[in-house]
């Protein structure tokens, strides 16, 4: 099964894009971030028309969420608990009914920017919800996958340029740390599990020539549990969609997991 995780930053905007991705890519699932539209707005027939189940989680303008799958799925979730007040839409979740089911996470983490705000302690805050959460669920010992835009830089080989990024939330000790802590729980990052090289990034600003010049960063992973790692077959950054017509800022990410019975 080929589980992808794509910030498209507006689906209808890049509706187009998006779907000749889908296409020419065929992954089972997609986990998709900053929708950018209310529930009723998504686009759901010409995904459903390309095979795909579709939920969603909308937020007008602003973050959103979606999960598509060529499978049922069940035991839907929208919206990370922990914080009833919170009206962010930035997390969906549900059980992909594979042949050896999967629980799969999307997940839109806060950017946090700028520092010294409401913004970033809001960043951390919902970083330890969603640890207490994922530590739940580890708890279902199930493969498992939270994947999605996590808006943090873990390590410096995950920039071009490390010293551009030392005053942004996205690479502040505290949210590695918060990141580190996630993978302390027993999930892995499939990107290390396959060795994938240093300069493998997932972002390119679309401003002052970050792609010409490749100044990326890494920043959308798939964090598995150890039951879905033990199936992990590999894993496929597609640099290319960024050179597509009107690109989304970030890349997918396809992981390829044995789901056979």
């Amino acid at each position: 099964m080929r589980i992808a995780t794509w910030n498209v930053n507006s689906v209808n905007a890049r509706l187009p894009t998006v779907t000749a991705w889908l296409e020419a890519a065929q992954p089972d699932v997609v986990c998709m971030q900053e929708i950018k539209c209310v529930d009723e707005k998504f686009p759901r027939e010409a995904l459903e028309s390309l095979g795909y189940n579709v939920e969603v989680h909308g937020q007008k303008s602003y973050n959103g969420v979606a999960l598509l799958s060529k499978h049922p799925m069940s035991d839907v979730r929208r919206g990370l608990p922990g914080d009833e007040t919170d009206e962010q839409a930035r997390f969906i979740e549900a059980v992909i009914e594979a042949p050896v089911p999967i629980r799969v996470c999307g997940l839109y983490l806060p950017n946090g920017n700028p520092m010294g705000t409401e913004k970033f302690a809001y960043k951390l805050a919902w970083f330890e919800r969603l640890k207490r959460h994922a530590a739940e669920l580890l708890a279902y010992e199930e493969p498992l996958i939270l994947c999605g835009d996590y808006n943090v830089i873990p390590e410096p080989e995950d920039a071009r340029n490390p010293a551009a990024w030392t005053g942004d939330a996205l690479f502040q000790p505290e949210s590695r740390a918060a990141f580190r802590a996630m993978k302390w729980l027993g999930l892995s990052d499939a990107h290390e599990v396959a060795g994938e090289p240093a300069g493998t990034y997932t972002f390119w600003d679309y401003q002052a020539g970050a792609w010409q010049r490749d100044h990326g960063i890494r920043i959308d992973f798939h964090l598995m549990s150890s039951q879905a790692t033990d199936r992990f077959r590999g894993i496929e950054t597609h640099r290319d969609a960024r050179d597509m017509d009107k690109p989304s800022d970030h890349v997918p990410v396809v992981v390829d997991i044995d789901l056979e019975a």
